[in-house]
């Protein structure tokens, strides 16, 4: 019989992440569930064990230190990663900063998660097919790439933070399917649809979100299809493929952006 997976969901706690953790759970996968804190990850992995494997994993993406710890939390409970799903991520309506003096939005959707993914890519090579999978949103049509202002110092706004950080997601993506040298390992992006969760609430209150579950079967697909195990640099909206903003087509802002932010996280 073959091994079963290990698979490690950010931001497991709710949402999208909480639904991704029990499908793949009940599809036998043993999942690392992660929460920001100790108390939440726990209840987040106890709820998931009703599905199948799953354990606790923490850390707050707000301080790259909590980060690095993190990743040897999971180095110390496997050997390889087979699905990576960056899934963590927030809404700041008023701007604040990070422990690292980083804007918040900024560090927990995009830098931490490079981080992150910079310290498991090994656990990721490991694996016989290891996927790194990153939730964006459509919402990265509408985000900008300004190497004067990352930081959103000058005219603060939650959403312009929002959906740049959400073409950063996509931008990372890309990046790391050009740069992964383990093959077959790939890495893809996706939008997970409008769906009803703590973010939308936060950034979109008017907007009616779907179930959780809707969210949760584009990650759940790309994580377990033999369809898709050899494609790697997409974008999926659903089980299809989809285009890119024009702004991700831009090798060298795309080579930059990877080169700035790991200057930015020590990496």
């Amino acid at each position: 019989m073959p091994r079963p997976t290990t698979t490690l969901v950010t931001g497991a706690t709710s949402g999208i992440g909480l639904e991704t953790a029990r499908q793949l759970a009940g599809l036998g996968s043993r999942v690392l569930v992660h929460g920001r804190t100790a108390p939440k990850a726990t209840a987040a992995a106890e709820e998931v064990r009703r599905y199948g494997e799953a354990e606790p994993v923490w850390g707050d993406l707000g301080e790259f230190e909590q980060v690095r710890a993190l990743a040897r939390q999971v180095a110390e409970k496997t050997d390889t990663i087979d699905v990576l799903v960056n899934n963590a991520g927030v809404f700041m309506n008023e701007r604040t900063e990070t422990l690292d003096a980083h804007e918040t939005t900024l560090q927990v959707n995009h830098l931490s998660m490079f981080l992150l993914a910079h310290e498991l890519l090994p656990l990721v090579c490991a694996a016989r097919a290891g996927r790194v999978l990153t939730v964006s949103s459509v919402a990265h049509f509408r985000g900008v790439l300004d190497f004067d202002d990352l930081e959103h110092r000058r005219d603060y706004s939650g959403m312009a933070a929002y959906v740049d950080s959400k073409l950063y997601n996509v931008l990372f993506a890309q990046e790391l399917a050009e740069r992964l040298k383990c093959e077959p390992a790939t890495s893809n992006v996706l939008h997970p649809g409008t769906i009803a969760t703590k973010l939308l609430t936060a950034g979109f209150p008017a907007a009616e979100g779907s179930p959780p579950a809707d969210g949760a079967a584009t990650v759940v697909y790309l994580a377990t299809s033999p369809v898709v195990a050899d494609v790697t640099g997409a974008y999926f909206v659903g089980r299809r493929q989809a285009h890119t903003s024009p702004k991700t087509r831009d090798a060298e802002a795309r080579l930059r952006l990877w080169e700035t932010t790991a200057q930015m996280v020590g990496a």
